[in-house]
């Protein structure tokens, strides 16, 4: 039934790329600049960041001295958090955003999911890409390391697409979930070291940090930019099997609950 499921998720493909494609337009519909926007806000946020950060307050990363070191700190975690939250609030009201297609057109259901990941791909391979070419001009060259980014990736998208489509199904018959999300988000940012480094949390506190799953999975990030070192893949196993769990909890939910949510659209 898997097989078969993916078979078909497969036959609308050229849907799916359709619908990214007028998702991405939309975004920029009736601007004057377009597209370029998706170049501009970017450059514009990496920029500020690293002025701020290691000019103007001359921020410092412990145990690495290097004149960028914060800057890059600060931007290999916030960029793939604006995947993991895009990820996640888009998903939370995906299918109430697609209510009137999905009362309208046969489809597979699962492509709403994967249309909302593959839209926040593009915005995040847009940033990422500007974000590595800035750190080459300023002397910071990825090394191997590099490629541990795509394991990484996959698990995060792993843990994104399951809270998305567990909050997506609820929101359908709670509506409270919308104002839930962004409260739930801001907690999950402000307790992994994104913005901070978890050497400046009291020790007896540490520990209590390194149970959100999210943290050694932005710390690989962390240290594959500001290190140029291999992820820590010890400590991750726990987000691992994290993902897995969850992924499979939100695939269960889905299955279990999508009769009643077409009845409920």
């Amino acid at each position: 039934m898997c097989l078969k499921s993916v078979r078909r998720v497969w036959g609308f493909r050229g849907f799916i790329l359709g619908t990214v494609k007028r998702d991405f337009q939309a975004r920029y519909r009736n601007s004057l600049l377009g597209a370029a926007w998706t170049v501009i806000n970017p450059l514009a946020m990496i920029a500020v960041y690293t002025l701020v950060f290691s000019q103007v307050m001359r921020a410092r990363l412990p145990g690495v001295d290097s004149t960028f070191a914060y800057s890059i700190y600060l931007m290999s975690g916030l960029i793939p958090w604006g995947l993991f939250s895009e990820i996640v609030n888009r998903g939370q009201s995906m299918f109430l955003d697609h209510a009137n297609l999905i009362k309208k057109v046969s489809f597979p259901r699962a492509c709403i999911p994967i249309t909302v990941v593959l839209t926040s791909l593009v915005n995040f391979s847009i940033v990422l890409g500007l974000f590595i070419t800035v750190a080459i001009i300023l002397g910071i060259v990825p090394g191997w390391s590099l490629l541990a980014m795509l394991p990484l990736l996959l698990i995060q998208l792993a843990i994104a697409t399951a809270l998305a489509l567990v909050l997506g199904v609820i929101n359908v018959f709670f509506r409270d979930v919308g104002q839930m999300t962004s409260i739930f988000l801001q907690f999950c940012f402000w307790l992994t070291p994104i913005v901070y480094s978890i050497d400046i949390i009291p020790e007896p506190f540490q520990g209590w940090v390194g149970l959100n799953p999210l943290a050694p999975l932005f710390a690989g990030y962390q240290r594959i930019f500001v290190q140029n070192i291999m992820p820590d893949w010890y400590s991750l196993a726990p987000t691992i099997i994290c993902a897995f769990l969850l992924m499979a909890f939100a695939v269960a939910t889905y299955n279990r609950r999508l009769s009643d949510l077409m009845d409920e659209l």
